[in-house]
């Protein structure tokens, strides 16, 4: 029987390498960007932001919600979006871990 070989790893390495993939477009980063220059969640904005089609910026937000550095709330025929602060400072913290524990020359 087949398994994934990321059963292996330490848990902290995979949700690492989750929000490593879900940054890992640039069109993820430019609505990061933008939901964290707004104070409050945003319905149909992000759409009017990016060069892409509402389908492709849905799919990009799903993929941001996936990992949960993104949350939706619906409000009434649409979903509002927002950083979620608390897992997005830790992918930075583990980010941040991986490139200080690096030792090279």
């Amino acid at each position: 029987m087949a398994y994934s070989k990321a059963e292996v790893f330490q848990k902290k390495d995979i949700e690492l390498a989750a929000a490593a993939k879900a940054l890992s477009h640039p069109a993820r980063i430019a609505i990061l960007r933008y939901l964290a220059q707004k104070s409050s969640c945003i319905c149909g904005e992000i759409v009017n932001e990016l060069p892409l089609s509402q389908a492709t910026v849905s799919q990009h937000l799903r993929a941001l919600k996936e990992v949960d550095l993104i949350v939706g709330e619906i409000d009434g025929p649409r979903v509002c979006y927002c950083l979620n602060l608390s897992r997005c400072q830790d992918a930075l913290k583990k980010f941040n871990s991986l490139f200080s524990d690096i030792k090279c020359c």
